[in-house]
């Protein structure tokens, strides 16, 4: 009610001002809001999408070691003093990826076969990866988990796909001991690896963006956006603002104070008003009444 009262005591300008900057920062906040949300959702398909072509990258390599790879390497498993890790193909994947690593510009993207009972215990799963797996295992329909996730290098996005046993000849190396290869107990032991069964989800191959940087740019370019949109929005306002009184304002103002002058009796005012428009009609209305007015009041005096 009080604001019902308060707009009603202020002059046109001061209204239009009013309006003109109410709808300023109405589309200002509008405009912000969905060019972050555009944003925000274009950052976020870009981290998206670089994670799942490097996982894509890694799944070719592990499937060329297992097609290629493999076969040449196998005879040599059980007469080779070492284990060959070459035929395996999470060994495979680590390599190439490590060797992508080395690049500056990519030095913190991350990947691992988080395995929650691995030969190796470089590729055992923590807290937040074993989760992970026990998810797949549980809900045999996941088949992609996505996410983000702090690490000590910051905040990276993060997409998990379950690894499953399919293959029978995987199982002589993570049965049981004693059908493994010799080579391999030596190297990794006996503690380790083994138990694994046919068609059981065993790890969840994990590939790490890093966002922050993505998302930074993604903050930049709203700032550089939204200064733009301000800068514009605040000169149409200036711009509006500033024709308004020159083509309504001053015109009113004008056609009132020769109004007041008529109201005590002088009738040499004019409206002059050259324009067709509204203003102008009403200038002209103003004129026939002040005609009317003096003649009304020359017939009076002519009475007296």
């Amino acid at each position: 009610m009080l604001s019902n009262i308060t707009l009603k005591n202020l002059k046109i300008g001061a209204k239009f001002n009013f309006l003109l900057i109410l709808v300023f920062i109405v589309s200002i906040v509008g405009s912000g809001v969905a060019l972050s949300s555009v944003l925000q959702g274009r950052a976020q398909n870009e981290v998206a999408s670089q994670a799942q072509i490097l996982i894509q990258m890694v799944n070719a390599v592990r499937d060329y070691t297992q097609d290629h790879i493999n076969p040449l390497l196998e005879s040599r498993v059980d007469t080779n003093p070492t284990f060959i890790p070459e035929v395996v193909p999470n060994f495979s994947s680590k390599e190439v990826f490590e060797n992508f690593r080395k690049k500056p510009e990519y030095k913190n993207f991350f990947h691992k076969d988080a395995t929650l009972n691995p030969t190796n215990l470089a590729d055992k799963a923590d807290n937040f990866e074993t989760q992970l797996v026990e998810r797949f295992r549980n809900d045999s329909k996941t088949l992609e988990i996505t996410g983000f996730r702090n690490l000590s290098q910051g905040e990276v996005f993060y997409i998990a796909q379950p690894l499953k046993i399919t293959q029978p000849e995987c199982l002589r190396c993570h049965s049981t001991p004693d059908q493994a290869p010799k080579s391999q107990l030596v190297t990794y032991g006996s503690e380790n690896g083994f138990g694994w069964q046919l068609n059981q989800i065993v790890s969840a191959q994990i590939i790490s963006v890093p966002s922050q940087e993505i998302f930074a740019n993604a903050k930049r370019t709203w700032t550089l956006i939204m200064g733009v949109l301000v800068t514009i929005f605040a000169s149409i306002v200036f711009l509006i603002n500033f024709l308004i009184k020159k083509y309504v304002i001053q015109r009113i103002r004008k056609i009132e104070k020769i109004a007041q002058k008529v109201s005590v009796g002088d009738m040499s005012a004019d409206f002059e008003e050259s324009s067709n428009d509204e203003i102008g009609g009403l200038a002209e209305a103003f004129n026939r009444m002040k005609s009317s007015l003096k003649i009304a009041l020359e017939m009076l005096n002519s009475q007296d």
